[in-house]
């Protein structure tokens, strides 16, 4: 049925809302069961979830790519998480560096102003599929500021974003980081800003924005959104709580461009 469908009298009510999400909603049924389709259906996303979790990302490839499309030099490092099945059962070991790629940052000079970290985290298919794109809108936003060398992680968590950071001295840090796979979206890629980055900071001091992809928050609109609060986070001096994303405000009354819609 097309989303402009009127919905049939008798119809299941939920049918029109089933037209705008992807949650499981309005399945229908047989008997006391669900319909044998739906059950194939959620057998496959659950599947697509747990072979998000353990999909292997080449950093090399990632890092390789990033590095020609942004004209950033890019270096790959790896958390204290060995494996990735120790990756999953201690996610301690994810938020701090290997001690030998901890050696190799060195803090730049003068300090720059963002590091952005692209990490594995909970989805290497998200990492694939969207770092790269929104990136390099990010890259054309930000062109005025100065950037430290990419770093491609392995193994991490938001957290090791912070280690980093600070380790290049920079201001703020963006790690881009694959999210916890949902029954709906495998490859949903987050971003966390954080003001002076180190070892220690808690959520509450970093601005998240999420489901990063194509079915949901777009490239323009996410590179808008980071942009926006990589500005105000550097003028203000904070982030976290105490910076609150008004960058829709801007759009609204004029203020901003409006994001670039172009695709890559």
């Amino acid at each position: 049925m097309a989303a402009d469908e009127p919905v049939p009298a008798g119809a299941d009510p939920w049918l029109a809302l089933a037209r705008h999400t992807p949650a499981r909603i309005a399945l229908g049924r047989v008997g006391a069961s669900l319909p044998s389709a739906e059950v194939l259906r959620f057998g496959l996303a659950h599947a697509q979830a747990r072979d998000a979790v353990h999909r292997a990302l080449d950093l090399a490839a990632c890092a390789g790519a990033l590095a020609a499309a942004t004209g950033l030099p890019a270096q790959v490092v790896q958390s204290q998480a060995p494996d990735r099945a120790t990756y999953l059962r201690r996610p301690d070991l994810g938020r701090r560096l290997a001690p030998a790629h901890a050696a190799t940052l060195a803090m730049a000079s003068p300090p720059p102003d963002l590091a952005v970290i692209v990490a594995d985290g909970l989805s290497a298919l998200a990492v694939e599929a969207h770092a790269l794109p929104l990136l390099v809108r990010l890259r054309r936003a930000l062109a005025d500021l100065h950037w430290a060398p990419l770093v491609v992680a392995g193994q991490g968590r938001v957290a090791l974003g912070d280690e980093i950071g600070e380790r290049l001295g920079a201001r703020l840090a963006l790690i881009l980081i694959g999210e916890r796979p949902g029954l709906s979206s495998p490859d949903s890629l987050g971003a966390y800003l954080t003001y002076a980055p180190r070892p220690g900071r808690s959520d509450a001091e970093r601005n998240c924005v999420s489901n990063i992809r194509p079915a949901g928050l777009d490239y323009p609109r996410a590179a808008h959104t980071l942009a926006w609060l990589v500005r105000e986070a550097l003028q203000r001096r904070v982030t976290g709580v105490a910076l609150k994303d008004e960058s829709a405000l801007r759009l609204l009354d004029g203020a901003a461009a409006a994001p670039d819609a172009e695709a890559d």
